[in-house]
C-alpha cells in the first residue's frame, strides 16, 4: 500500500496542533518546484540538507576540542544529530511538526568554521571591514548560495519555514511571500523555537560530558551547580553502586532528560496561556513560547558561566585553539595575497562576491583536517612560515 504526500498531509491536519506548521500550508520555496508524490515539503528539505556537502563536512569539524583528538569527543556532526533527536522529541510531545523541527536542527550548524568558536572569532576578525563572519549567517549563505546541486538555481532551495528557522536572533522576521499583509513579525514558528532551544540543551550538557571525560573539569567543581547537583543526587540515590565514568555519564543523561521535560511542560503551559490557535498567532507573539521554566533558566545561566570559566577558556584547550587560529590566519592571508591558490571554480566567484568574502566562504567550509593539510601544503613543505605541525594540536599535548 502506497502512502502518498497528500495522505501524509492529511495525517498532519488530523493529529497536529492547530498552531503547528503544516506541510501543506508551507509558504513555498524561492524557486518554484513541482511537489513530490511521496514526501512532504519538510521531508524533502531534510533530505536535501543530509545529502549536502556541507552536512558531510560536519563530521570533521570540531565542537569544543579539535577534530581527531579523541575518538569519543563530539564533532559538529554528532552534535547536530543529537540536536535533531531532541527536537523531534519535544515537537512530538507538543503535537508539532517533527519533520520541520528536525530539518532546521540538521541545518543549524552548516556554517561553522573549522576549529569551533575560536575559528569563528578569528575569521570574524579577519573579515573586519568586509562584512564580518557569523556562523548563523553563514548557514543561510550555504543553503541559499554556496551549495551547488541543482542546475536551475544556486543553493538548496529550502522551504520558507526552514529558512525562517535558520534566522536566529532576528528582532523582526520578514513575512512569508505572497502574504497579503506585509508586516514583519516577532517570533518564528514553534518548530524553529524548538530547534533553537534543543541546540542549547545539547551543547551545554555534552560539552560538560566531554570536559569530564578528558579531566579538564571534575565532579567536585560541579557541586554548587543546581543543574548538576539535582541529577547527581538522584542518580546516587537510585544507583548507589555507580562510580567513575559510569556515574558521570548517567548523570549527564539525566540532566538532558530533566531539561527536555522542563521545556515540554513549561512550553505547553505558555502556549495554552497565549491563546494562540494558529501559526500566524504564534508569529505575532512578542516572546518565544518554547522556553525553560524560570528556575531552570537561572540554573542554566550559571552552568553557561561555569563552562566559559572552566572549560571553553581552559588553558590547555585555549593553547591548542590559539595555534589552530594562527594556521587559519596564515592560510587566509596566503589566499588574499595569491587568489589563484583557491582554484578555478572558487576564483570565479570573486567578481561577484569580492575577494575577502570568497576567501571567507572557502575557509569557513574547510574541515579541521583539511585546514591542517592546507597549512602544511602552503607553508611547511616550502618553509614559508614557522612550523605549526599537526602534532602540536593533538589532545595528548593538551592533556600534558
Amino acid at each position: 500500500m502506497l502512502k502518498t504526500r497528500k495522505e501524509l498531509e492529511q495525517q498532519e491536519q488530523a493529529i497536529l496542533a492547530p498552531y503547528a506548521q503544516k506541510s501543506a500550508d508551507s509558504a513555498g520555496r524561492k524557486h518554484s518546484e513541482p511537489q513530490h508524490p511521496f514526501r512532504t515539503e519538510y521531508q524533502r528539505d531534510r533530505a536535501r540538507i543530509i545529502h549536502s556537502r556541507a552536512f558531510r563536512r560536519l563530521e570533521y569539524k570540531t565542537q569544543v576540542f579539535l577534530n581527531g583528538t579523541g575518538d569519543h569527543l563530539r564533532t559538529r556532526l554528532t552534535h547536530t544529530i543529537e540536536v535533531a533527536s531532541i527536537s523531534r522529541t519535544i515537537a512530538r510531545a507538543l503535537a508539532l511538526n517533527e519533520d520541520l523541527a528536525e530539518a532546521i536542527a540538521l541545518a543549524h550548524d552548516l556554517g561553522h568554521a573549522p576549529f569551533g568558536h575560536s575559528g569563528e572569532e578569528e575569521l570574524n576578525k579577519l573579515m573586519h571591514g568586509h562584512g564580518g563572519f557569523e556562523h548563523n549567517v553563514q548557514s543561510l549563505r550555504i543553503v541559499e548560495v554556496i551549495e551547488a546541486k541543482y542546475p536551475k538555481f544556486a543553493g538548496l532551495n529550502l522551504s520558507f519555514e526552514v529558512i525562517e528557522g535558520l534566522k536566529k536572533h532576528e528582532k523582526f522576521y520578514d513575512p512569508p511571500p505572497k502574504r497579503k499583509s506585509g508586516e514583519k513579525y516577532t517570533s518564528p514558528s514553534l518548530e524553529a523555537q524548538i530547534a533553537n532551544l534543543a541546540d542549547e540543551i545539547t551543547y551545554y550538557s555534552h560539552d560538560l560530558d566531554d570536559g569530564l571525560d578528558f579531566d579538564l573539569i571534575n565532579p567536585k567543581q560541579l557541586g554548587e551547580l543546581e543543574v548538576w547537583q539535582e541529577s547527581y543526587e538522584q542518580v546516587r540515590k537510585d544507583f548507589p553502586k555507580l562510580k567513575g565514568r559510569e556515574l558521570t555519564t548517567y548523570v549527564i543523561r539525566c540532566i538532558i532528560d530533566r531539561q527536555v521535560h522542563d521545556v515540554i511542560t513549561t512550553s505547553a503551559e505558555l502556549i495554552d496561556e497565549s491563546g494562540a490557535k494558529s501559526v500566524d498567532a504564534v508569529r505575532r507573539q512578542r516572546k518565544p513560547l518554547i522556553r525553560y521554566s524560570h528556575r531552570l533558566l537561572q540554573a542554566n545561566r550559571k552552568l553557561r558561566k561555569f563552562l566559559y570559566q572552566n572549560l571553553y577558556y581552559h588553558p590547555r584547550v585555549a593553547g591548542a585553539n590559539q595555534r589552530a587560529c594562527t594556521m587559519l590566519r596564515n592560510v587566509f592571508d596566503a589566499y588574499i595575497q595569491n587568489p589563484k591558490l583557491l582554484g578555478l571554480a572558487t576564483s570565479r566567484r570573486i567578481a561577484k562576491d569580492g575577494l575577502h568574502r570568497t576567501v571567507c566562504d572557502y575557509l569557513s567550509g574547510m574541515t579541521d583536517r583539511y585546514m591542517l593539510e592546507e597549512h602544511e601544503r602552503l607553508f611547511l613543505r616550502d618553509g614559508m612560515a614557522p612550523a605549526l605541525g599537526k602534532a602540536s594540536l593533538r589532545l595528548s599535548r593538551i592533556k600534558e
